[in-house]
């Protein structure tokens, strides 16, 4: 289940049928170049449509204010009445909400023009103000449209906070791109405009608000502290009661005896034990950068392991995939060692797969999946702990064993060399399997499932848009049941787009899964995860919980591998073609720099591709960004550089980075 970051747009909730009634209604959107935008907002009813609809036809500044109101479920306002409304019409209702949000004004003789059509850097003024609204943190970029003198001093920090954000992209001509501020926007251009506008808010509004001068709200009130002692499965609390968290530990620290610190009967700090997300209103565990509690970098399921570090009185510090974490006590369920009712392991197989037992904390049950193929060095029957599946420690023993599972460091920007034929027999393949196992929610998969005919346009998405498609289809695999998800099949969503961990049965809804698809690689894939230049850009591999889409698209710290695994069994059942067939790298990260991709092998003030930004590559250095090496040569500087794969979004294929900045990986 995933989180993808909330934001402060309302979803509308409508059957399938409601929504199925209003996309027929909509002529003209059928094969428009704006068909996934129109059709999104048409069926949230934003943009309303009858017999007569033109997408092409340019839209009114009262048209555009409506779309603002129903997006945004403004509030009822009647701070602002303009003269030329008629009064209590529907229209006049929604301009005045807009106008209350503070979003839109009228004109200096008490107007508001509802007919006149909207320009462009008009619509971009509505936007900014409605982020404003929002109270979304926006920072603007400088305008290089060919005809930024024709936009308005009015409009300029508009128009640079919305290409900043990529609202704005602008029209690509011979000459250069143009924004064209005082032409007239259609219904089309506005239906994009406001698709992007919800993509760039869920990027960013935070989960939870914070004020950085206010300090994290205590978990319980008022503070009580014991230190306990552990015996026959039971907490036994000594007599003594603490005011405060130093005097606990000063008690704790002293006797051998006392295993852990309680604040109000929970368990704050303890000698030795597991962690684990525990229960709350949000359903996962945020994860900060530092013990103020106020960037969050990552999140996990909640149930799922970490490592315990320790603990103060305000946080509780963690390790997941080698970096170090804090957290807040609500949220982490300590378990000391005497306690442990089950933990995460690996495993290797009789057949030399890697299995992988992971344990829900909450529900005291455990499940198991194949990661892929064990390390050689891995012993069959042999347990294995890992919190970043890469170091492997052995049980009963100080071995450690890295090794990296190849699909899960494997960039998506590598095409795979089967075709949308072969990929389609896979699917059909495992529905049967799927089937045949009698499982009720499989029952008549193999002519039900949203998968069913989608191999050659997985294909086909690769081929556009460069994201592997054996990775899309164990993408949605994974995400969609097999596409036999309530969300897969009411929905066509097949990625768990804009399902939460508090609301799973939420979602975007799709005409069709091939649209969902289409969303997954333009709005998350290439827009933000793989794209280096991207808000959430980790490195373009499945990852882990420090490197990865892993860190940010959901929150079980094993999604990457469970993805990685689909990907293994697509290619073992297809002939292993693609296994191993790249040469693996990462980056080395020892400063606070970024690192150079160059379109040449040597530095020049000219052939910069792009930067990859700092990035802490977590415990041992296990974790820059992944590379695909594909030639290396030695540059007129006498350095030798590597060929490495772009995952920089097309028309760059390749790119160079000298090899000392890079580690390959066996």
């Amino acid at each position: 289940m995933k989180k993808l970051l909330s934001f402060a747009l309302v979803l509308i909730l409508m059957s399938t049928s409601l929504f199925q009634g209003t996309a027929q209604a909509a002529t003209g959107v059928k094969g428009h170049q704006m068909e996934t935008e129109l059709t999104y907002w048409i069926q949230k009813n934003v943009i309303l449509t009858d017999s007569k609809f033109n997408p092409d036809k340019a839209v009114t500044r009262g048209e555009f204010a409506s779309y603002l109101t129903r997006a945004l479920q403004l509030p009822d306002s009647t701070k602002y009445t303009f003269k030329d409304l008629k009064p209590n019409s529907r229209l006049t209702i929604e301009i005045q909400n807009a106008a209350g949000a503070g979003i839109l004004g009228g004109y200096p003789d008490g107007t508001f023009k509802p007919d006149q059509k909207i320009t462009r850097q008009q619509m971009a003024g509505m936007i900014y103000k409605a982020f404003r609204y929002m109270d979304l943190p926006v920072q603007k970029s400088s305008l290089n449209f060919k005809d930024n003198h024709l936009i308005s001093p009015n409009f300029h920090d508009a128009v640079a906070a919305a290409a900043n954000l990529n609202i704005i992209r602008g029209d690509h001509q011979k000459k250069g791109v143009y924004f064209k501020p005082l032409d007239s926007a259609t219904i089309a251009h506005a239906a994009a405009f406001l698709y992007r506008m919800e993509a760039a808010a869920k990027l960013l509004k935070p989960d939870e608000p914070t004020n950085p001068s206010t300090p994290p709200v205590p978990d319980v009130d008022p503070e009580i502290y014991k230190v306990s002692t552990i015996s026959n499965g039971q907490v036994i609390p000594t007599t003594a009661l603490y005011k405060n968290f130093e005097d606990a530990l000063i008690a704790y620290n002293a006797s051998s005896s006392i295993r852990v610190i309680q604040k109000n009967n929970k368990v704050v700090k303890m000698k030795s034990g597991r962690a684990f997300g525990a229960q709350n209103p949000k359903q996962y565990t945020s994860l900060y950068s530092d013990s103020s509690l106020r960037n969050e970098v990552t999140y996990v399921q909640k149930g799922r392991e970490m490592k315990y570090i320790g603990s103060s009185a305000d946080h509780v510090i963690l390790e997941i995939a080698g970096k170090t974490f804090y957290a807040k006590h609500n949220e982490v369920d300590l378990v000391p060692t005497e306690l442990v009712t089950g933990y995460d392991y690996y495993e290797v197989a009789t057949d030399g797969t890697l299995a992988h037992h992971t344990y829900d904390n909450i529900s005291k049950t455990s499940a198991v999946y194949t990661v892929g193929p064990a390390s050689s060095s891995m012993r069959i029957g042999q347990r294995y702990t890992s919190f970043d599946g890469v170091h492997f420690s052995e049980v009963g023993t100080k071995n450690v064993i890295t090794y990296y599972p190849y699909f899960q460091f494997l960039s998506v920007r590598q095409p795979t060399s089967y075709t949308g034929a072969e990929l389609e027999s896979y699917i059909q393949k495992a529905l049967v399997e799927r089937q045949n196992t009698g499982i009720a929610r499989y029952k008549d998969a193999t002519t039900k499932s949203k998968l069913i005919g989608l191999g050659e346009f997985i294909k086909s998405v690769e081929e556009t848009y460069r994201v592997n498609a054996m990775y899309i289809l164990a993408t949605a695999i994974h995400e969609s049941d097999y596409g036999m998800s309530t969300n897969a099949q009411t929905k066509n969503n097949l990625f768990g787009i804009q399902v939460f961990d508090s609301s799973p049965e939420l979602g975007e809804i799709y005409a069709t899964p091939e649209n969902s698809i289409t969303a997954f690689i333009q709005r998350y894939m290439n827009l933000n995860y793989a794209n280096p230049l991207g808000a959430h850009s980790n490195g373009a591999v499945p990852g882990n919980k420090s490197v990865g889409f892993n860190v940010k698209y959901a929150s079980d710290p094993h999604w990457g591998s469970k993805v990685a695994g689909h990907m293994w069994r697509i290619d073992k059942f297809l002939g292993k073609r693609d296994y191993k067939q790249v040469q693996l790298g990462s980056i080395i990260y020892e400063g606070s720099t970024g690192v150079n991709v160059r379109t040449s092998p040597e530095v020049t003030a000219s052939n910069k591709l792009f930067t990859y930004k700092p990035k802490d590559p977590g415990a041992n250095a296990a974790f820059g960004y992944p590379l695909v090496i594909v030639d290396e040569t030695t540059g007129s500087d006498g350095y030798v550089w590597y060929k490495v794969l772009a995952d920089i979004n097309p028309p760059s294929d390749y790119g160079w980075i000298r090899s000392d900045l890079v580690r390959k990986i066996d």
